[in-house]
């Protein structure tokens, strides 16, 4: 990662849950940042960073943006949109530069993210990392329900 952010570069094989990339990581399971990729309008879509154990929340984020509606693109589009396949997607190195929105429950811990390759992540300091991408941060998520 050539962002100029301190951080460390862990490596593992694939994970099937949550639980097992935040073992896998040496971090908790809310310190793992899921980068979704969220499709605004036709061509127009941005990144949503959201802590392990929580989801978008259609409704705040949907106020937040002015828009009443949202889509996720398919594994194709976000491809295509990002260069990175599902599970591996991550703000750094993304084929186009998007908008970042960061969920207000990030600030203030480290955090986890994706690395731009199956099973390689980020844990950096969740301010500098969201200085860095220039997020927007906001109350855009809700607990996970099981």
């Amino acid at each position: 990662m050539a962002s100029g952010l301190a951080h460390e570069v862990t490596r593992h094989g694939p994970v099937g849950s949550l639980a097992e990339a935040a073992r896998a990581r040496g971090v908790e399971p809310a310190d793992v940042v899921k980068t979704m990729v969220v499709r605004r309008g036709k061509g127009d879509y941005l990144f949503v960073l959201v802590p392990g154990l929580r989801t978008i929340s259609w409704p705040k984020l949907r106020a937040l943006l002015g828009v009443s509606r949202l889509s996720m693109p398919d594994a194709q589009a976000a491809l295509e949109v990002t260069g990175y396949p599902r599970g591996s997607i991550t703000p750094f190195g993304s084929a186009r530069a998007l908008p970042v929105i960061a969920d207000a429950t990030l600030t203030g811990r480290r955090v986890s993210i994706g690395a731009g390759g199956p099973g390689v992540a980020a844990t950096v300091a969740a301010d500098e990392l969201l200085a860095h991408l220039r997020a927007r941060i906001a109350d855009v998520t809700e607990p996970e329900t099981s």
